[in-house]
């Protein structure tokens, strides 16, 4: 049986979305999220996990957060940043697919 087409999301969702992608669209924030995705780092183990000053680093995540793809806790002085839910990590691994095919 043929699968059943989905309706249209509305303009706004759509808009939406396609910022989302946007925000994939970084190879420096891939990598910042795949290092997420092995679980939660400060931004000083994330720039040394990719290879980058942390100041480059701090740029992503704000930009990343603002997307509400990944999330941070206080601890002490330091933030700590994590995936901000499982449908990040289910993007990332069904993109990983998708180019694997």
């Amino acid at each position: 049986m043929a699968k059943k087409a989905a309706a249209t999301p509305d303009e706004n969702s759509l808009i939406d979305l396609a910022e989302l992608f946007k925000i994939f669209g970084d190879s420096t924030r891939v990598k910042i999220l795949f290092t997420l995705l092995q679980g939660q780092r400060s931004v000083n183990q994330i720039a040394a996990a990719v290879n980058m000053t942390q100041s480059a680093i701090s740029h992503q995540l704000r930009i990343l957060k603002t997307s509400r793809l990944v999330k941070a806790e206080r601890d002490g002085k330091l933030s700590i940043y994590s995936l901000a839910d499982s449908h990040v990590a289910l993007i990332l691994n069904q993109g990983l697919e998708h180019i694997g095919e």
